[in-house]
């Protein structure tokens, strides 16, 4: 029996398979019986992941039914400590043995005091000389909507631009901005993705295509987008299938958006607090958003959401955007000693040089077997996705191609390369692929189109995602078509850990690709 070091000083045993007590058995199984029959049908990770968790620490979950498990899906991203971190737990007891208020509305605490320094130490230099916080309701999605309300407010204008693929949570305003609205408010833009590019070609050229694209919409007086309030992107798209977006082309946006005042938000809801393996993902573009929507881990696993703007767009008036629970002193307590803990341990350092390390592990693994189309990520958010199964247009990480020889870059991408010009303009994006200035006046000769990829396969990642439970892995799936096995670990995983976790997983695409019957060598 393998153990798991989920703490130091602190082990718990590693089961996959156990034969469970019947009364064990027959309680779990009520729990589960007993939930499908009283909530409602909007449930989701219940659905693929029938397990009820009883006790936690770090990467483990411990099961009513005996089982444990590795939990790669940490709370969605929340957990970037994992579970019951000491020093979150510690930190929580500290306020309820105070005797301090649990609920405050929004009336100032030390605890919130404390909260707001931490968070004011970590963010990018350039936004915090001059920022303001604004305290939401306990979730990411009313922070996008109190960013949509801010810009609103402070340009006058009303519409937003968002992107292909984007998540930004459930309620409507927030819903219109993702990618699977219904009713369509706000302009869409395309997001640059080498493996799925919309333009079909993939790397700088794709990334370019889509700059120019939005550039026209925003400049063309007959695109039926008239200017915006602001525009809100994702620095890595999660739910749209764990896509990093490309430096040179987060560089692009700030400079189209500063041209033309239009405020840029950057949604760092699940790419926040070192997942990416910068404190945020916007740093390793260099970039400065004028807003930045924050939640999951930076409530140290408890609900808390802010937006953080430049105080010039302070244009709020008392009761503007409001909210019962701005004041949960217990996530603001968690949050302070989570986001410390990652600053004070290097572990946005860690995330990148790990998150790396097994990047290139999986595309060994992808490179097994064909149902792998493609392998990406950035730090501790990767992807894989899962496709069907044949000869050619499959899997292409690593390999060089019309999009560029380099082999992956930094985030995690194939085959691009990083802009290196810093003023963010047409030339260091261009010039990075030796191509001309958009101002030059000679036309850009685009490369040859890649390869179309194989279908996503949906049926054969649900089944990876079973075997990977039936291995005692947890696992969620993303993307368009919710083929894309997502790894979010905390950024407290071992290496003994992250060792188990690809080994798990990769017995689970071995049997789903001896189920189905082929295998590529």
């Amino acid at each position: 029996m393998a153990v798991i070091e989920t703490a130091p000083g602190k082990a718990m045993a590693e089961h996959t398979d156990v034969e469970e007590p019947s009364a064990t058995r027959s309680a779990h199984e009520g729990i589960l019986r007993r939930q499908s029959a009283r909530e409602s049908a909007a449930r989701t990770y219940a659905r693929a992941l029938p397990i009820v968790p009883v006790r936690a620490r770090g990467l483990t979950i411990e099961g009513a039914d005996g089982r444990r498990y590795l939990d790669c899906l940490s709370g969605a991203g929340t957990l970037a400590l994992g579970h019951n971190h000491p020093v979150v737990l510690e930190a929580i007891r500290k306020v309820l043995d105070s005797g301090a208020p649990l609920h405050v509305l929004d009336l100032a605490t030390p605890v919130k005091d404390a909260f707001i320094t931490e968070l004011f130490r970590t963010l990018p230099p350039g936004l915090a000389d001059h920022a303001r916080v604004q305290f939401c309701g306990p979730a990411g999605t009313d922070a996008v909507e109190a960013a949509f309300k801010l810009v609103r407010a402070a340009t006058g204008r009303n519409g937003m631009l968002a992107f292909a693929g984007a998540y930004h949570g459930m309620t409507s305003g927030a819903l219109e901005a993702s990618g699977d609205a219904f009713d369509v408010r706000v302009a869409r833009l395309p997001y640059p993705q080498d493996y799925r590019c919309p333009f079909g070609v993939g790397g700088p050229h794709g990334a370019e295509l889509a700059a120019r694209w939005t550039e026209s919409v925003l400049d063309d007086p007959k695109s039926g987008v008239p200017l915006p309030a602001g525009m809100i992107l994702e620095p890595v798209q999660g739910e749209g299938g764990v896509l990093p977006a490309p430096d040179a082309w987060m560089r692009r946006m700030r400079r189209i958006t500063a041209d033309r005042s239009i405020p840029l938000i950057a949604d760092e809801v699940q790419t926040g607090v070192g997942r990416t393996g910068a404190f945020w993902a916007v740093e390793h573009s260099g970039i400065t958003p004028d807003v930045m929507v924050l939640s999951k881990a930076i409530g140290g696993s408890l609900p808390l959401a802010v937006v953080v703007y430049r105080e010039e767009l302070d244009v709020w008036e008392p009761g503007a955007h409001a909210g019962t629970f701005r004041g949960n002193q217990l996530a603001m307590a968690a949050g302070t000693a989570t986001m410390a803990y990652v600053r004070e341990n290097g572990l946005t350092e860690r995330a990148a040089t790990l998150g790396a390390r097994m990047l290139e592990q999986l595309r060994g693994l992808s490179r097994e077997f064909s149902l792998i189309g493609d392998v990406r990520g950035r730090g501790l958010m990767i992807g894989v996705e899962i496709v069907e199964e044949g000869e050619g247009g499959g899997q292409r990480s690593g390999v060089a191609g019309p999009r560029g020889a380099n082999g992956p870059d930094e985030t995690g991408r194939s085959g691009g390369s990083r802009g290196s010009d810093e003023d963010c303009g047409a030339a260091g994006l261009l010039g990075s692929v030796g191509l001309s200035s958009a101002d030059d006046a000679g036309p850009v000769v685009m490369p040859g189109s890649i390869a179309s990829p194989r279908p996503a396969s949906p049926e054969l990642a649900v089944a990876v995602q079973r075997e990977c439970l039936r291995r005692g892995l947890i696992v969620e799936l993303g993307g368009r078509h919710a083929s894309v096995v997502r790894l979010l670990p905390p950024l407290t995983i071992t290496d003994e850990q992250a060792t188990a976790v690809l080994d798990r997983l990769a017995d689970a695409v071995a049997a789903v690709s001896r189920g189905h019957g082929r295998r590529a060598g």
